[in-house]
């Protein structure tokens, strides 16, 4: 008998047919002798409609009653989903995060969780009932809702199964697995057998929407097991684990995948004195002000001037322009200079640490497509570039095809 902590997405309980299929699902596991703790998301479409509500009351809503609000739809999920088990004979109990006491920091919709109190849970497992948490919730120091961002029930339920020692995490979607791209973008994307934490990280930090990033930075500091399936059809789905555990004679694939974000956007400041300690005055009050910065640049300096810019994510990107322009009269730099139509293409794999001339490759499929690159960022396994993005889909299908990524190893 095994823990399996169980998380469903939007899709997977967006209507009442669907919630009654996820019971179905949960009770051949608890047949099977195993013990059952499932987490879910709100209905699909609820967040953006009770957003919507938001928006039409408050042009930026207050965001501790932004996340009093949003949080009412994972607290419809649970209590359905427990009522579909116990009209199966199956006792079930829904929880809110405040009611598991998942602790989080105070920060309003980027949440952090700091602690999970399981005893409640290990309670009702031990009484043989079926525990049904609401995702992307908690509560802070003070008691008050917190959210912990888009996609925050992924990283809920890969930290319950940490806190609980689950044997298994598993993430049910709307898709059987990781693909080395996205299958809407490419018709012949291969579903990955395996992927490394190290390479899922990647990817998830760089746009792919399967697993959020801080689930899989909790799944991979706490070793647990992590598996994406589908909740519609039968399959083994992709296991993502520390190592790659196929056979060790093989080499790694050159590429694991492509991941690419459309929801970026680029700020330059321009003519800024060229000085020590200019990053820190140019980064430091945009990171007071909790937007988060991802690729950046700084040129030569000529004249005493250099030009600096970054990306944020296109949400952030009027704040991160005012932010900017105090900056910009602050240091006496000529002008700031935007662009929220850019997008990021990266490639991800393991395989490139001993491998070269894999930059190379890349740079010459965009080029032979007429695709320039506007910044550039690389690691051990990535290889990152920024695009005007009306060219995203042409420059993923490129790469794709000139890393054979469609074909069977």
């Amino acid at each position: 008998m095994a823990l399996i902590v169980q998380k469903y997405g939007g899709t997977s309980v967006g209507t009442i047919e669907r919630i009654e299929a996820v019971a179905e699902k949960v009770i051949k596991f608890r047949q099977d002798g195993h013990d059952v703790v499932v987490v879910v998301s709100a209905m699909s479409g609820e967040t953006n409609r009770l957003l919507g509500l938001a928006s039409d009351v408050m042009e930026r809503p207050d965001p501790r009653e932004l996340d009093v609000l949003v949080s009412t739809g994972e607290q419809v999920t649970i209590a359905l989903l427990s009522m579909a088990l116990k009209k199966r004979g199956w006792d079930a109990r829904s929880y809110t995060g405040g009611q598991v006491r998942i602790l989080t920091d105070d920060s309003h919709g980027k949440a952090r969780i700091q602690d999970i109190d399981g005893d409640k849970m290990r309670d009702d497992l031990n009484a043989g009932r079926v525990v049904v948490v609401a995702g992307f919730q908690g509560v802070d120091a003070d008691g008050n809702i917190t959210t912990l961002g888009r996609g925050g029930s992924d990283t809920t339920g890969v930290a319950l199964a940490a806190a609980l020692g689950a044997d298994e995490c598993q993430i049910y979607t709307d898709v059987d697995g990781v693909y080395t791209t996205d299958p809407r973008v490419v018709e012949d994307a291969r579903r990955l057998e395996q992927i490394t934490f190290e390479e899922m990280l990647e990817m998830a930090s760089l746009g792919s929407k399967v697993l959020q990033i801080r689930s899989v930075e909790f799944a991979g500091k706490y070793k647990v097991p992590l598996r994406v399936l589908s909740s519609f059809k039968e399959g083994p789905g992709t296991l993502i684990t520390i190592d790659n555990e196929e056979d060790d004679s093989m080499e790694q694939p050159l590429i694991s995948g492509i991941a690419f974000n459309r929801d970026e956007a680029k700020l330059t400041l321009v003519g800024v004195p060229d000085i020590p300690g200019v990053a820190s005055r140019i980064l430091g009050p945009v990171g007071d002000q909790n937007v988060e910065v991802d690729m950046i640049v700084q040129n030569i300096g000529q004249d005493g001037t250099t030009d600096f810019t970054f990306t944020v994510h296109r949400n952030e990107y009027e704040k991160a322009e005012e932010i900017l322009t105090q900056i910009c009269t602050d240091l006496g730099a000529r002008e700031v200079v935007g662009d929220n139509k850019i997008a990021k293409v990266s490639i991800v794999g393991v395989g490139m640490r001993s491998h070269a001339g894999v930059a190379s490759t890349m740079f010459r499929t965009l080029a032979k497509e007429n695709i320039n690159i506007q910044m550039i960022s690389t690691s051990e396994i990535k290889v990152s570039v920024v695009i005007d993005e009306k060219y995203l889909e042409l420059a993923v299908r490129s790469l794709h095809s000139a890393f054979e990524l469609a074909e069977k190893e």
